[in-house]
Order: C-alpha cells, then sequence, then structure tokens
C-alpha cells in the first residue's frame, strides 16, 4: 500500500494539470445533472402539490348564462362538481400595470378546486367589493393584500385582501385572463358562469369532456380546459431548461468518459518500463489496475462531491429560476436520494471506464518487449512521397501523414476530440435560436409587437384611427379570437381571424402557404397534432352554434396556446357572421420603438379604454438558458482540453520513436518539432470540422424536435454565424497547435541515449 501511495503521489506531481481538469470537468457534469434534477422535480411538484391539495378540478367548462349545468352532477365519471359560479370579464388597472381578470363570484370558499391562500383572507359578505387573487395575476399586477384595483373607464375599485395559489390555467398577458375570487355582489354584470368537474379516473379526461358538451350543447360551451393543458403549462420552460441540461449533462458525462479512457491509454504506453518494473518488484496486476483506478476515481468522487456540496449550500442563492427551483427542490421527499444518486452514478461510471483502461496495465509483462521497429505511423503512403517529390515541406508532409496513419487510432483520436466539439456547437445553436426570438420575432411567428383590445366604448373606427395616429406604429391589423370546439367536442382551440384580403396578416409559415382566398387558414403544429390532420385537408369546427369548415394550406409557427391555433383573414370569419367586428388588433411598430414604451402611450390616449399588452416572447421564459449555455461550453472545453493535451501527449511519445531517423536524414529540431505540431493541428482539424458538420444538424433536429412537441412546431432552429463558427474552429486548431509546440520542442532536446532507451 505504501509504494501504491508513493506511486499515485509520484503521478499526480507529474500530472497536475491532468488532475485538476478531471476535478473540474466532473464537477460540472454532476452540477449540470443536479440542475437538470431538481428543474424536473420544480417542473412537476409545484402544480402537482396544488392540485392534490385543492382537490383541483380535471376540466373547467365555460358556458353561457343560462346554460343548465344540472345535469352534469350525475354524469358517469365524475365525482364531484365545482360550481356553476356566474363569471363577469373586467379590465383592472394597479400601479400602471393593467390586467384583463375573469371575476369569479363565490359566497364561501369551495371544496372542490379550493384556492390555497398564500396570504391575507377569503371574502367575506361585510365587503361586497373584495377580491383574491390567483398569485400570477398578483404578481404581474405588484398587488397585495390591501391595495386597491381600479376598473378603467369606469368607478369602480375592488379590494384585494387575499392571494392564492390554483391549478387552473395561468394567466398569460394578452391571451388568457387572470382569475379573481369574489363575492356575488362584487360580479354585477355576469356574462357567462364556469363549472369545474373532478373525475374519478383522470384518463377518461376526453370522454368526460365529450359527454358533458353533449349534456350542456355545443351551443352554450364557450371554453373548455384540462387539467393535463394547465400541468403542461406549468411545467413549461421548467421542464425545457430541465431537458437541456440533462441532455448535455449526459453528453458531457459520456465525453468526459473517453477522455479519462484515453489519457489513461496514453500514460499506460509512455510508463510502460516503469509498469514492468512494479511488477518485477512484486506488484501483481491487480495491483497496478487499482492505482491508476484508485486514482482517478478519486479525481471523479472530489469533483463530485464539490458539485454536491456546492448545490447543496448555495444552489438556492444562484439568480432567477434556477435558485428558485433548487431551493423548491430541496424541500422534496426525494432530493436526498437523487442528491446522492447522480454523483454515484457520475463516479461510477467514469470509474467503470478508468477500469477498462486501466486493465491493460495489468496486462503488460514483466519484461520489457522491445517495440517494433517500424515508424509508429507506418509506411509513407503514395501521396505522401508524391508530395515530398513535388517539394512541399517534409515536416508538413511528415506530421499531416503522422495525424491520418493507416490505423484505427487516428480515427479514433479525432472522435474523442469531436464529441465535445460537437456538444459545443449544440449549444452554440441552442444560443443562436434563443437569441433569434429577441432579434427577429417576425420569423419565428411573431410578426406583431403589441396587442390591443377595446373594452367596447369606442368603435371599430374611432380605435383604427387611435392607433394608427402613433407615429411608431407602423402597421395594425384588425382582428378577433374566438374558442372553437373541434370534433368530437373533446377540447376547445383557437380560432383566429387576422387581418383582411387587402391588407393580409403576414404569417411566418413553416410549411405550405400563406391563406389567399376564401376558407383558407393555417394552422401550427400543436392543432395538426391534436385532430391528426396534415396541411391540405378541410376540418371542421363549431363555434357556438355555428360550422366552421376551413381549408389548411399552411403550416404555421405559433408560439402561443401550445401550438393549438387555426388562423384565418377576418373578413373569412365574417362570411357566416357578417356582424362580426374586430376585438383585437395586432400592431406591427416601425424600426427601434420600445413595446413598451408604446403601450404605455397607446394606454394613456386611449383614457383607459384599450388595453394594450406587448405580445408575450416565449424566449422570456428561457433566459437561465443563457447561464447555462455558458456554463456548458466551459465544462465541454474542459473536457475537450484534457483530450487535447491526451493527444498532444500521444503524438510526442509516438514521436520520440521516429526521432533518432528525423535527426539522421538531416532534419532542424525545428523541423522535427514542425512535424510534431503539424500533426496535433491536422488532428484537431479533423476534429473539428467532424463536429461541424454533425453538430450543425444534430442541433436542428434537435431544436425542432423540441419545438414540435411543444407545439411551437419545427422551422425555428438557427446555426450560428458562418463567422462564430470559423472563430471557433480557428481558435481551436490554434489552440491546439500552441499548447503542443512547448512539449514537442522540449522533446527534440532530448538526449540520444535516453530516446534510444525509451524505444527500447
Amino acid at each position: 500500500m505504501r509504494a501504491t501511495l508513493r506511486w499515485a503521489h509520484s503521478d499526480l506531481r507529474t500530472h497536475r494539470g491532468e488532475a485538476l481538469f478531471i476535478v473540474l470537468a466532473t464537477a460540472g457534469i454532476v452540477a449540470s445533472l443536479l440542475l437538470a434534477t431538481a428543474l424536473f422535480g420544480y417542473a412537476t411538484n409545484p402544480w402537482q402539490r396544488v392540485f392534490t391539495q385543492a382537490r383541483g378540478a380535471h376540466v373547467w367548462l365555460h358556458t353561457s348564462a343560462s346554460a343548465d349545468t344540472g345535469g352534469l352532477t350525475g354524469l358517469a365519471g365524475v365525482d364531484s362538481v365545482a360550481g356553476p359560479y356566474p363569471t363577469e370579464s373586467v379590465t383592472v388597472a394597479s400601479r400602471g400595470a393593467r390586467a384583463a381578470v375573469e371575476l369569479r363570484a363565490t359566497d364561501r370558499q369551495p371544496s372542490v378546486a379550493r384556492p390555497l391562500l398564500v396570504s391575507g383572507r377569503w371574502p367575506d359578505a361585510a365587503d361586497p367589493d373584495a377580491v383574491v387573487l390567483e398569485r400570477r395575476l398578483a404578481q404581474a399586477l405588484l398587488a397585495e393584500p390591501g391595495d386597491t384595483l381600479n376598473l378603467p373607464g369606469t368607478a369602480r375599485a375592488l379590494t384585494v385582501v387575499g392571494v392564492a395559489d390554483s391549478a387552473e390555467p395561468r394567466y398569460r398577458p394578452g391571451e388568457r385572463p387572470g382569475l379573481a375570487w369574489a363575492s356575488p355582489a362584487a360580479v354585477r354584470a355576469p356574462g357567462g358562469q364556469v363549472i369545474g368537474l373532478r373525475l374519478t379516473d383522470p384518463r377518461d379526461t376526453d370522454y368526460a369532456v365529450q359527454r358533458a358538451v353533449t349534456v350542456l350543447g355545443a351551443g352554450t360551451v364557450g371554453e373548455v380546459s384540462t387539467w393535463r393543458q394547465a400541468r403542461a403549462e406549468a411545467q413549461g420552460d421548467n421542464r425545457l431548461l430541465g431537458q437541456v441540461l440533462g441532455l448535455f449533462g449526459l453528453g458531457a458525462l459520456l465525453a468526459a468518459g473517453l477522455a479519462v479512457h484515453a489519457a489513461i491509454g496514453t500514460r499506460i504506453r509512455g510508463h510502460l518500463r516503469d509498469i514492468s518494473v512494479l511488477k518485477a518488484i512484486g506488484f501483481t496486476p491487480g495491483q497496478v489496475v487499482r492505482i491508476f483506478l484508485l486514482q482517478h476515481v478519486a479525481y471523479a468522487l472530489l469533483g463530485a462531491l464539490a458539485a454536491a456540496a456546492l448545490l447543496r449550500g448555495l444552489g438556492a442563492r444562484l439568480p432567477g429560476r434556477l435558485g428558485e427551483a433548487v431551493g423548491v427542490w430541496q424541500g422534496l421527499p426525494g432530493h436526498t436520494a437523487a442528491l446522492v444518486a447522480v454523483p454515484v452514478a457520475a463516479v461510477l461510471f467514469i470509474g467503470a471506464v478508468t477500469g477498462l483502461a486501466a486493465w491493460r496495465a495489468g496486462r503488460v509483462p514483466s519484461v520489457p518487449v522491445p517495440r517494433p521497429a517500424a515508424p509508429a505511423g507506418g509506411r509513407l503512403s503514395g501521396a505522401a512521397r508524391r508530395a515530398l517529390g513535388l517539394g512541399l515541406p517534409p515536416a508538413l508532409v511528415l506530421g499531416w501523414h503522422k495525424a491520418f496513419p493507416r490505423r484505427s487510432r487516428g480515427a479514433v483520436a479525432i472522435g474523442r476530440l469531436a464529441l465535445p466539439l460537437l456538444l459545443i456547437v449544440v449549444a452554440m445553436s441552442a444560443w443562436t435560436t434563443l437569441d433569434r426570438f429577441h432579434s427577429s420575432p417576425e420569423r419565428v411567428g411573431m410578426p406583431a409587437a403589441l396587442t390591443a383590445r377595446a373594452d367596447g366604448t369606442l368603435d371599430a373606427r374611432e380605435t383604427r384611427a387611435l392607433l394608427e395616429g402613433s407615429p411608431q406604429v407602423a402597421t395594425v391589423y384588425p382582428g378577433v379570437e374566438v374558442a372553437a370546439l373541434v370534433p368530437g367536442q373533446t377540447a376547445t382551440i383557437a380560432l383566429r381571424g387576422l387581418g383582411t384580403t387587402d391588407e393580409p396578416y403576414p404569417h411566418t409559415v413553416a410549411e405550405g402557404r400563406a391563406p389567399s382566398g376564401p376558407d383558407e387558414a393555417v394552422a401550427g403544429r400543436g392543432l395538426l397534432d391534436l385532430l391528426d390532420v396534415r396541411v391540405g385537408d378541410w376540418v371542421r369546427m363549431t363555434v357556438g352554434d355555428q360550422p366552421q369548415i376551413l381549408h389548411i394550406v399552411g403550416r404555421s409557427i405559433e408560439p402561443e396556446n401550445a401550438g393549438r391555433v387555426i388562423s384565418t383573414s377576418l373578413d373569412t370569419l365574417r362570411e357566416n357572421d357578417p356582424g362580426l367586428g374586430p376585438t383585437l388588433y395586432q400592431l406591427r411598430l416601425r424600426p427601434g420603438a420600445a413595446p413598451d414604451t408604446v403601450a404605455a402611450e397607446l394606454t394613456e390616449a386611449a383614457r383607459g379604454h384599450l388595453d394594450v399588452h406587448p405580445v408575450a416572447n416565449p424566449a422570456d421564459g428561457l433566459s437561465p438558458l443563457r447561464a447555462v449555455a455558458a456554463g456548458l461550453i466551459a465544462v465541454l472545453a474542459l473536457i475537450g482540453l484534457i483530450e487535447l493535451l491526451t493527444a498532444i501527449g500521444g503524438t510526442v511519445r509516438e514521436g520520440e520513436r521516429d526521432l533518432p531517423a528525423l535527426k539522421a536524414i538531416g532534419l532542424s529540431p525545428r523541423q522535427i518539432t514542425a512535424v510534431t505540431v503539424t500533426a496535433t493541428g491536422c488532428t484537431t482539424l479533423a476534429a473539428t470540422l467532424l463536429a461541424t458538420a454533425l453538430g450543425l444538424p444534430l442541433a436542428h433536429w434537435l431544436i425542432d424536435a423540441q419545438g414540435t412537441s411543444s407545439g411551437i412546431g419545427a422551422g425555428i432552429a438557427r446555426s450560428p454565424s458562418w463567422p462564430v463558427v470559423l472563430l471557433l474552429g480557428t481558435a481551436t486548431v490554434l489552440g491546439a497547435v500552441a499548447l503542443s509546440a512547448l512539449p514537442a520542442h522540449r522533446a527534440t532536446r532530448r538526449r540520444l541515449a535516453d530516446t534510444l532507451s525509451a524505444i527500447a
């Protein structure tokens, strides 16, 4: 044991840099995997906890005020019912923020789909204007118990007495109104009602919706939402971040394992004499294997423990959503088990890979076997001989020949180095795609910057004149959005009429073409998957009592409503309902205009009769992805550096065998150094080209697959610009050349006796 420890200590002093890189890389990999675990737990648990504690409803039905909901109580599969609650749609303002709100009248805190009070109390009969706000709505309004909410354009005011959590679909500015529970006296002009159904078997949700719509009548149902939609919205960006971290963490773990395997293999080839001496003095093959195995497992264990300790102690202090996710995850029951299991699994994987490489050390004979006399790169190929005959510099030709020998070792080295570079290219593509949502929103389904909704006080002509009167507004597209029942009446989708025949709305079409004729429409990926249709099909939906049949001529990129959107022109919808007028306006702004500033100016000019919101950008919720990508690139760069140092060490050791022959044919030390440097540069260049050629299409596939699964659809992926790709490749090759120059120069200064001893 003493001799083993002395060997390990000596090897550590010789390879301090490599040991440090392995520790840091392992720490980064384990931290990525732990953060991914935290984000998955954070994405699933909060909503599930609220749903369970509140005895949430699996189905919510928004109906007309005249709908008879009594028949739903005895419906097969329905366990209990929440409501019906009369509702009123209003717009409220607080501290300069405005929001569309659904006031829900309830005289007491319900037992089914019960809001969970976070602060404050429940309204009572003594406070006719008291309301409890859903937490996200309260955050958007910067409101807390005791604040007053004004209703623009009226003399009414509401008093916030509480804030609560709910498992219903969350508030989205400009898309979905927020939820406020109020006493019946506060709901002065109910425009409909809402009822929730808690089912005995959640798997029968679609069938229950179909039965409920049949009982109520399709003409009375305005909107249907289910627990699956609410859960997907609640998980949303957090689950995506977890998937990104998990994917890159596993990829980095594989790359680190290969890097450690290569490093040990190279060092074994360089220590054959020392290993033979160890065996000659009594070391068994098992002891030799344990030397390498325990040493590298200790490095990995140190990195894993450091990552787990840092995440345990400082993870909750990370900025933004990552810190919040870690804080919630640390309170979950399975937190401790995951905190132990993930580092242990990473260390075991690295240990398994290390064992495979160290096993070769145990097979080294106790009596050194002379190496073959043939040069490391094999005989010169015909191309190399012709290149020398043409007068090309011998250093370049021999270096190129050494980088691509006629055997598999060179290809394996290129593949190992290409793996971390490939993952870096994928991470850069994710970063570029995220930037595109902000720099070119019109190319990812967001041609308009603002959405304006009138409260009914202004007519369509006055509203449009007011909007077009702003010098910052370039184009105004009138439109309407209604909820439509899909065939089978199992869900609702968003049916939009945007723009007119003379002034069509600029849809972002990824497949097919934009609508140009009567009854033509484009649909999002989520809608196509929901209805199991394709571009070119006709679809029938129901809006109230009226059927609407549309021809899908294209697939548009739809970031909203999980892609369950079908869009046509306002003129097409008016064919079925000539009296239909615009209820919303999509605004394109002039270059350089700030959406928030223009929205505030328009709201002030309309004297509270317009609700103007910036269009929600899905990339806003993915802001932590930038920091994640930067951290992953740093970890992958460390792994790539380990691979590069291993490749340089192997090239230098292989070059020692050719050193006497190269000196004998008259090459100077500078030329011999150039041979090694050229070989390293060629290997790195080949790995960079391979990583770029495979990484760019892989990144497109992964990003578009994620877009398809989220309902946005394929067509959002973007690669880094070619100058950035060239800069990455150039920096990688030049860095490899610079790192190899010093060890290559030192190798040429070795004495001939030392070189011959190493060959023996």
